[in-house]
């Protein structure tokens, strides 16, 4: 069932299972007041059980473009596209939210990026291929973050 991330009253919803799941909804929740402020757009999430199609079109990049395969089990995902730019989204239990960004035009930006949850470590399929600059935020605490550019088309 899909949810609408409030980012006025941030709740775990869905992400109970992790570890950090207080972390891991500041995290959401500061996602989803980027794209209302920026696009006007409400980020909505969906279970990781009902977005397979979603996961492999990640999982399908992360391998084609760095030979990577996370081992965290995914709890949401989301996916849309605002302007001429497609996003997806996928929250894992361990607190890692990764997104691919992935303009529609031949000329843009494509990217994967990487946040790491307040109060998790570094996953081992990330460490030292990754630097992780850090970021406040008054939502999710201090979000470690990285990325790469995306070079193929998918």
């Amino acid at each position: 069932m899909a949810y609408v991330v409030d980012f006025h009253q941030v709740s775990p919803v869905g992400l109970e299972s992790s570890p950090v799941a207080e972390a891991l909804a500041g995290l959401r929740a500061n996602e989803a007041r980027y794209f209302k402020n920026k696009y006007q757009h409400d980020f909505t999430v969906v279970p990781a059980a009902e977005s397979a199609e979603t996961l492999e079109y990640v999982r399908r990049i992360l391998k084609h473009e760095r030979d990577l395969e996370l081992a965290a089990k995914p709890l949401e995902t989301s996916r849309f596209q605002v302007e001429n730019i497609q996003f997806a989204y996928v929250f894992y239990e361990d607190g890692l939210v990764l997104n691919v960004l992935y303009t529609v035009d031949q000329v843009g930006k494509r990217a994967v990026g990487f946040k790491l949850s307040e109060g998790m470590e570094v996953p081992q399929e990330l460490a030292g291929k990754f630097k992780f600059a850090r970021q406040k935020s008054k939502l999710a605490g201090t979000i470690r973050g990285s990325f790469f550019v995306v070079k193929g088309t998918y």
